[in-house]
C-alpha cells in the first residue's frame, strides 16, 4: 500500500487513464457494443494500473506499453473498419459514445502519464535529477 501513495502525479495519470480506459470498454460492452468480444481488454487494463501503483519502479514500462499498443491496435482497426469512430459520433446510443470516449481519453491519459512517468524517473533520459 506504501508504494501507492508515492507514485508521482506521471503515473498516477497513468493509472488512472488505464482505469478509465477499461471502465469506458465495460460500458461500451454493457450498452451494446460488439467490438470487443471478450473482457480480456479491461482485464489487462486495469492489472497493468495495479500493478503500476503497487509494483515495483520497473513496472511504469508496462504502464506505458499496454495503452500503447491497445491504442495502436484501436488506430488500426478504426482506418482499417471504420467501426469505432461511428461508436464515437452516434449519438443514437450515448452509453455507447460515452464509453468511446472515456476509452480513447483514458487510453491518452495513460500513455501522456507512462511517458511523463518515463521522464520523470531519477535515472531515465531526460531526467534533471
Amino acid at each position: 500500500m506504501h508504494r501507492a501513495r508515492s507514485l508521482s502525479l506521471w503515473a498516477w495519470l497513468n493509472v488512472i487513464g488505464l482505469v478509465l480506459a477499461a471502465v469506458g470498454m465495460v460500458l461500451q460492452m454493457a450498452a451494446g457494443s460488439e467490438l470487443y468480444p471478450t473482457v480480456t481488454g479491461p482485464i489487462v487494463l486495469v492489472l497493468t494500473a495495479v500493478l503500476v501503483a503497487f509494483g515495483p519502479g520497473w513496472t511504469r514500462y508496462i504502464g506505458l506499453l499496454v495503452p500503447v499498443v491497445l491504442g495502436t491496435g484501436a488506430i488500426v482497426a478504426a482506418a482499417m473498419t471504420g467501426t469505432f469512430i461511428d461508436q464515437l459520433i452516434d449519438v443514437g446510443n450515448l452509453p455507447v459514445v460515452l464509453g468511446s470516449v472515456m476509452h480513447v481519453l483514458g487510453l491518452a491519459a495513460a500513455v501522456a502519464g507512462g511517458v511523463g512517468a518515463l521522464l520523470d524517473h531519477p535515472g531515465t533520459v531526460g531526467s534533471e535529477r
